[in-house]
């Protein structure tokens, strides 16, 4: 099924986690809190123009560096809807899964331009790029990672709604 998601925000290659959420702000626990911060000291005006849905599309090895969760939590608070890149940390990949961050890895991350606006079908694996018409092949994601995304994380999953507390 097509979903239209929103805005895209482009990063390039390496944007690591110190990038997401900068080390200065890892003594805050809250979502919100960590929102507050997200991708500071690569675009100060983000977390003011980023709405709820918008997509990061980036480059390579998106969400290097340290293996806190922090990072792809800042990114879901913030608003964000999805994560297109042309790769990813490994540790990022599953970190993000495991809060419920949906997060695509696409070798046509670097025809999505700043402000266009996506749409992804997810059972697919399409991402569609709606300003210039154009779709790209990203793989579907199984029946257990759909699951996770959609119960809101995996400890959601496993526990409810009160087992990340």
């Amino acid at each position: 099924m097509k979903v239209k998601l929103g805005r895209v925000f482009r990063f390039g290659d390496n944007i690591d986690t110190d990038v997401i959420i900068p080390a200065r702000y890892l003594n805050l626990t809250e979502p919100s809190e960590l929102a507050a911060h997200c991708m500071e000291d690569a675009d100060r005006e983000f977390v003011n123009k980023v709405r709820a849905g918008d997509v990061i599309v980036a480059g390579k090895n998106f969400g290097c560096g340290s293996s806190r969760e922090h990072a792809p939590k800042a990114i879901k608070a913030a608003g964000v809807s999805l994560v297109i890149a042309e790769s990813f940390a490994r540790i990022f990949y599953r970190n993000a899964i495991n809060i419920g961050l949906p997060i695509v890895e696409c070798a046509a991350a670097a025809e999505i331009a700043e402000g266009d606006v996506i749409s992804a079908d997810f059972d697919a694996g399409v991402i569609y790029d709606e300003t210039t018409g154009k779709s790209f092949a990203a793989a579907p994601f199984p029946p257990y990672i759909k699951d996770i995304i959609a119960s809101g994380g995996l400890l959601e999953m496993l526990c409810g709604k009160e087992g990340n507390k």
